[in-house]
């Protein structure tokens, strides 16, 4: 019963989102509003991480001393140096656990 609701559950996702992407006329949209859309996932993206970064698990702000920080300061120092996302991740990470299992 679990599986056949998150199978469902899937395939209506794919649907409702494939159908947006491949019924929808690209020549309806002006130029500049294509420009504009252009900049919504990296508007939404920091929405979704920062919370994470910045807030515990009862909804209030970390303290400097939280690992959280310090790993995402190391990711979004390789990430504006580098300009590779996979090394990115993994300077994040690593520096997030080094902080965490280590000291």
């Amino acid at each position: 019963m679990t599986w056949t609701s998150i199978f469902i559950a899937g395939l209506i996702t794919y649907f409702t989102r494939m159908g947006m992407i491949t019924l929808i006329d690209k020549d309806i949209f002006s130029e500049n509003f294509r420009k504009i859309l252009n900049y919504v996932p990296s508007v939404v993206f920091p929405s979704i991480i920062f919370p994470g970064v910045l807030l515990d698990d009862y909804g209030s702000l970390v303290t400097i001393l939280d690992p959280k920080i310090y790993g995402a300061l190391t990711a979004i120092t390789v990430g504006y140096f580098s300009r590779n996302v996979i090394l990115t991740i993994i300077s994040g990470l690593a520096s997030y656990w080094l902080l965490i299992f280590v000291l």
